[in-house]
């Protein structure tokens, strides 16, 4: 699979930047992307709610009233769920709510995402580019450029470039991650996915390691 790469001016370049079709051409799983993303968003939770129960809460060390006479149920605690103040029923407590999938689910995923967006077309490659100091108003040229400015953009970058994070960062709806990091949440979350030319080999390699491929 090729798709057309673009320059930062938003034309196409007339060169074509090759795809491998066993990361962005397969049918899409959607039952492993479903599982991926609610692994993902369960991760996310920090899972601290936490309420008394009956044996939790203060008072009830005596009783509440006499056993006859009152013309009410025999009560013997104002811990009671009944009461105001009393404990709770089956309230939450801090749990742990992450749970794992195996290595090659987790991968299919992101094939399936990745596969999807460029269903969609949804995905762009870009050149190479980088800045000499943060410029948020570079980036928003290159997004009006490729007419883009308007959605949701995840940029994917080979390496670590801070000077285009910072430039970014104050651009609603723009992310910029490093090629081998953005998980099938972030990838189905971006309305438009940019890979810069040299971020397309790393994706891949994260994906599907080079002996893997040969393999």
């Amino acid at each position: 699979m090729k798709l057309p790469i673009f320059t930062t001016e938003g034309k196409d370049s007339g060169n074509k930047a090759e795809l491998a079709d066993s990361i962005f051409g397969i049918e899409p799983n959607e039952t492993v992307i479903y599982e991926d993303v609610r692994r993902y968003m369960a991760n996310q939770r920090q899972g601290t709610s936490n309420t008394k129960e009956r044996g939790q809460v203060r008072g009830g060390g005596r009783k509440a009233y006499r056993q006859k006479g009152t013309g009410q149920a025999r009560r013997g605690s104002i811990r009671s769920p009944l009461l105001k103040g009393g404990g709770t029923v089956f309230g939450p407590s801090p749990r742990d709510y992450s749970f794992r999938m195996s290595k090659k689910s987790r991968v299919l995923a992101r094939k399936s995402a990745l596969s999807a967006k460029v269903n969609d077309d949804a995905v762009t490659i870009i050149d190479d580019f980088t800045f000499e100091a943060p410029k948020t108003k570079k980036v928003a040229s290159i997004l009006e450029g490729l007419e883009v400015q308007d959605k949701k953009v995840l940029i994917l970058t080979a390496e670590t470039d801070k000077v285009v994070y910072k430039s970014a960062r104050n651009i609603p709806n723009v992310e910029v991650l490093e090629a081998y990091k953005p998980t099938t949440y972030q990838i189905l979350d971006a309305e438009v996915i940019l890979i810069q030319e040299s971020a397309l080999e790393v994706l891949e390699g994260s994906i599907e390691p080079a002996e893997e491929a040969v393999a």
